[in-house]
């Protein structure tokens, strides 16, 4: 091998040498070939297949309202406070229970409004909305 000064028209080549780049990719690749199978851990197995209906859930409303004397509307009938209450505990059993929306008066305490609430709450029925009339 001889070696010779180097001439003063010879510039140094900026190449990248892509031998040993190609060689690490290769061997990458083989890695990942042989270990992708290893990886999956599924266990195959033929479900039952069944038809069925979507089932609506919606729970009922129930409308209560509230006159300005204290006097209870149970869907339009009027009701006594005790048979209020006693109908506020059977609604609740039901799976899902109703939602309850009330209607009180515009004269109407305060105090009755509350008090109404908290029967309800005591009795199980957690969704309450308050129903007004839509300005005009």
């Amino acid at each position: 091998m001889a070696f010779h000064p180097q001439a003063e028209h010879d510039t140094p080549r900026a190449e990248i040498n892509m031998i040993p780049l190609i060689d690490v990719m290769l061997v990458l690749l083989v890695i990942f070939i042989i270990a992708a199978p290893l990886l999956t851990h599924a266990v195959k197995i033929d479900l039952p297949v069944a038809d069925s209906a979507v089932v609506d859930m919606k729970p009922g409303t129930i409308q209560l309202g509230i006159k300005a004397d204290g006097r209870f509307l149970w869907n339009g009938k009027p009701v006594e406070e005790v048979e209020l209450k006693n109908l506020m505990r059977e609604a609740a059993k039901h799976e899902p229970p109703p939602e309850l929306h009330l209607q009180a008066d515009a004269a109407t305490p305060y105090e009755f409004v509350a008090r109404t609430m908290a029967w309800a709450s005591r009795a199980g029925l957690e969704k309450i909305g308050f129903v007004s009339k839509p300005k005009e």
